[in-house]
């Protein structure tokens, strides 16, 4: 371990002994937040915390890097970046947000893989359980690959034979809800 990383071990050691809280305590305050820039979840520690700018800074450099880690198992991360802009720019540069708060919270589900395609993210365990992408350019469109689960109104079953078996359209991100994640858990957990 060389001299930064040794300083960052000891100052996450330290933010956790004044906090009286441990690391995944903290990320959990962090998540449950649903901020996903640096600058906001900075900001965030700071007033609801009472962390100096230094900690709260560390956290949340540590925070997301510990996400960057655990939503890929490979590939080049400056790759989907470059999909990403390219995905959400123009028309459905406003459905980046609701993108982002979704992959924070998927990337507590456990490893898996992102896989930049054409207009869209496919999310891979052992086969494609997900996939986010604009649907329009008011709406993200979350494709689902799961079995067995009743169509509702917000959850609709798709024709046999297609990427996905259901469809679920976000249109802010406060649609990334509890359910939404319980169907793509259900899809998760299956694509293993």
């Amino acid at each position: 371990m060389d001299a930064v990383e040794k300083a960052t071990e000891t100052q996450l050691q330290n933010i956790q002994k004044r906090s009286g809280k441990t690391l995944e305590q903290l990320f959990d305050i962090i998540r449950s937040s649903g901020l996903t820039r640096h600058s906001e979840i900075r900001e965030m520690l700071k007033s609801e915390l009472n962390m100096g700018y230094g900690d709260a800074n560390a956290l949340a450099l540590t925070y997301l890097k510990t996400l960057e880690q655990d939503s890929k198992k490979s590939g080049d991360l400056s790759k989907e970046a470059d999909a990403l802009d390219e995905i959400y720019t123009g028309k459905n540069a406003s459905l980046r947000p609701i993108h982002e708060k979704l992959m924070v919270t998927l990337a507590t589900f456990g490893p898996f893989e992102t896989i930049p395609k054409k207009g869209y993210l496919s999310l891979r365990r052992k086969k494609q359980f997900a996939m986010i992408g604009p649907g329009s350019k008011s709406r993200l469109e979350v494709g689902i690959n799961m079995k067995g689960v009743d169509e509702t109104a917000r959850l609709v079953a798709m024709p046999a034979g297609g990427m996905c078996q259901y469809k679920v359209w976000l249109s802010n991100p406060e649609d990334a809800d509890d359910e939404l994640f319980a169907w793509i858990r259900q899809a998760y957990d299956a694509a293993n």
